[in-house]
C-alpha cells in the first residue's frame, strides 16, 4: 500500500489525534492540557514581569546597547531544537531585555509620550492576544466589531461632533493624520473638479494643492502629504506666538499670497497639544477661517484629546467639535499600551472616498444585508482588537478618575516648572500648557556669549541626558528650541509627583556640575 493510500485511509480523528500530539502543546484550545500549559506560562511570564520589570527601582538599568546586544547575541534567535523550557526561557529573557527596558512606570521615566498602561488594559491585551479577532470583517470579530462601534459612538459625543459623525480605531497619530488628508485631498478633488481620485489616480492640477499648518505642528503632516503624492512642498507653515500657538494674521496672510499665486489651500492642520510644548492652536478661530476659504479642517488632538476627560480642562478643546476629522491617541493621555488611536470625521459619509469592497472579504452583499465590515472606513486591513482595552479601561477607572488624572499631569508640569524657575542652574524655555516641561542647564564655568560658548552649552546639556540614563538617575528627553539643545521632562505618570520631579533637577545640576569640572580638569 503506497503512503498516500496510507493517508486517505486514516480516519479524521486519527489525523487529529496526530496533529495533537504534535502540535497540541503550542496552542490554547479545548483540551485541558494545553489550558493548564497557557496558565502555567501565563502565570510564570506575570512573575518575571514584577520581578524584573515593575519592581525595578530605576527608570532604566544603565545597559550600554552594546552589552545588550551581546547578551542576546549568545542564543540563536532560532534554534533548530529548543534548549530550555519555557520557564527557563522567560526567565533567561527577562534578565535580558525587560531588566534593560524604559520602566514606563517609574516616576523618573519621563523622556516621551510614553505613558504607563492601566492595568485593565493590560488584561484586556491578553484576551486581544489570545482571542486574535480581526477587525477589518464582521465575521472575523462578531462581538468585537460591535463594541468598537459602540466605543466609537461615545469618542464622536466625546468631541462634540455631530449625529453623523464616525470613526476607526487606528495605529495613532501617524496613521490618524494620514487618513485625515487623505479624505481632505479626495474631497476637494470630488468637490472642485468633480474627480475621483481613488479611481483615476491625481489630477494635473494637483501640483497646486497646498496643506497649512503650524511651523510646530507634528512632522506627520509632511510625511503624509508626501505619501499623499503631494510632496513636502505641499505644506506652507505658519509662524506661532509665545506661546508656541498658531497664529492667525500670518495664517491670513499666507492665504492671501498662496491664493495670489495660484495655488489651491484645501486642508488646514491644527494642533491640540504640539510634542515640546503642549500648545494648543486657537480652535474656533482657525474652524472659521477654515470654512470662509473652504478647506478641510483637521485636528491633530493625539496628545491633547484627553484634556476633554477633564472637566477643568475639557474647555480648552472648545472648536475641535468643528473639525472635518479628529486624530486622537489612548497610549498617551487615555494610558494605553501601544498601540491605540482613533480617526473621527463629523459626516460618516467622507469615507465613502477610500471604501473598497472584495468578494472574500466584505462582499457588498454584506453591506445591503446590513452586515458591519469595519474595513470599508480604513486603510488597514487586518487590525487588532484595541477598543477592547479602551473600553475596559473606561469601564474599571470611570470618568472622574479619568479626568482627576489628567489634572494631576497638568498640574504637575506647572509645580515643576516654578521648580525650574527657582534653580539658578536651569532655564525655563515656556510655561507648560500640558505635561510637557522644556529647559536648558546654564554653565556656570562660560559666558554664552559667542558660537564656541553656546556650542559647548548644547554639548554640556546633551552630556546630561546621556550621564542621567547611564547612571540609572532619569529617563530624560532632548530636543531643540531655536536651534540650541534642550531638555525635556514628559510628565504623563499620574504616579510621579513634584517630589519626585525636584529630585531630577537636583540630579540635573548635579550631573551639570560634576561635568563642568570634568571638563576643566581635561
Amino acid at each position: 500500500m503506497t503512503v498516500g493510500a496510507d493517508v486517505q485511509e486514516q480516519t479524521v480523528e486519527q489525523r487529529r489525534a496526530s496533529a495533537g500530539e504534535l502540535f497540541g502543546d503550542l496552542f490554547l484550545g479545548p483540551e485541558l492540557a494545553s489550558q493548564d500549559a497557557y496558565r502555567s506560562m501565563i502565570n510564570t511570564a506575570t512573575e518575571v514581569l514584577i520581578r524584573e520589570f515593575a519592581a525595578s527601582a530605576k527608570p532604566y538599568s544603565g545597559a550600554a546597547p552594546e552589552s545588550l546586544l551581546a547578551a542576546l547575541e549568545r542564543q540563536p534567535v532560532c534554534p533548530e531544537e529548543p534548549s530550555e523550557t519555557m520557564s527557563e526561557l522567560l526567565n533567561r529573557l527577562g534578565a535580558d531585555m525587560l531588566r534593560h527596558s524604559a520602566v514606563v512606570t517609574h516616576p523618573a521615566c519621563v523622556a516621551h509620550l510614553h505613558c504607563p498602561p492601566l492595568m485593565a488594559s493590560l488584561a484586556a491585551e491578553a484576551w486581544i492576544a489570545a482571542s486574535n479577532q480581526s477587525m477589518d470583517s464582521w465575521d472575523q470579530s462578531m462581538a468585537g466589531t460591535m463594541l468598537e462601534e459602540h466605543v466609537m459612538a461615545w469618542l464622536c459625543g466625546l468631541y462634540g461632533l455631530a449625529e453623523t459623525g464616525d470613526g476607526v480605531f487606528t495605529s495613532g497619530g501617524t496613521q490618524s493624520n494620514l487618513m485625515g488628508l487623505l479624505l481632505a485631498r479626495n474631497h476637494y478633488a470630488a468637490v472642485r473638479w468633480n474627480w475621483n481620485v481613488q479611481q483615476r489616480g491625481l489630477p494635473a492640477a494637483s501640483c497646486r494643492l497646498r496643506i497649512l499648518c503650524s511651523e510646530e505642528a507634528h512632522f506627520t503632516v509632511k510625511q503624509s502629504a508626501a505619501l499623499l503624492g503631494l510632496g513636502e512642498q505641499a505644506v506652507v507653515t505658519i509662524k506661532t506666538d509665545s506661546r508656541h500657538r498658531m497664529r492667525k494674521d500670518d495664517l491670513l496672510l499666507k492665504l492671501k499670497e498662496l491664493k495670489g499665486s495660484g495655488l489651491l489651500p484645501f486642508a488646514l492642520v491644527a494642533t491640540a497639544g504640539t510634542t515640546d510644548f503642549g500648545a494648543i492652536d486657537p480652535l474656533e478661530e482657525l474652524a472659521a477661517i477654515a470654512r470662509q476659504n473652504g478647506m478641510w479642517f483637521h485636528v491633530d488632538a493625539a496628545y491633547g484629546g484627553a484634556l476633554a476627560m477633564s472637566e477643568s480642562q475639557r474647555a480648552r478643546l472648545r472648536g475641535i467639535e468643528e473639525a472635518d476629522s479628529v486624530t486622537v491617541d489612548f497610549h498617551k493621555g487615555f494610558y494605553q499600551p501601544i498601540s491605540c488611536g482613533a480617526f473621527l470625521v463629523r459626516d460618516k459619509e467622507t469615507f465613502q472616498s477610500i471604501r473598497m469592497s472584495a468578494d472574500y472579504l466584505n462582499p457588498e452583499s454584506d453591506e445591503e444585508a446590513g452586515v458591519p465590515n469595519l474595513v470599508v472606513k480604513s486603510i488597514q486591513t487586518t487590525r487588532r482588537f484595541d477598543a477592547l482595552k479602551l473600553y475596559l479601561s473606561l469601564q474599571h477607572v470611570g470618568g472622574r478618575k479619568f479626568g482627576e488624572m489628567v489634572d494631576h499631569t497638568v498640574r504637575l508640569a506647572q509645580d515643576t516648572a516654578v521648580l525650574i524657575k527657582a534653580e539658578p542652574r536651569l532655564a525655563l524655555l515656556a510655561e507648560p500648557e500640558l505635561g510637557t516641561v522644556v529647559f536648558r542647564y546654564m554653565p556656570v564655568s562660560r559666558e554664552l556669549n559667542d558660537d564656541n560658548s553656546l556650542h559647548w552649552a548644547d554639548e554640556l546639556n546633551a552630556r546630561i541626558r546621556d550621564r542621567l540614563l547611564a547612571d540609572g538617575w532619569a529617563v530624560l528627553a532632548r530636543t531643540r528650541v531655536w536651534g540650541r539643545q534642550c531638555l525635556k521632562m514628559t510628565l504623563l505618570n499620574p504616579l510621579t509627583e513634584s517630589a519626585h520631579t525636584a529630585i531630577i533637577i537636583r540630579k540635573i545640576v548635579e550631573a551639570g556640575l560634576a561635568l563642568e569640572t570634568e571638563q576643566q580638569a581635561g
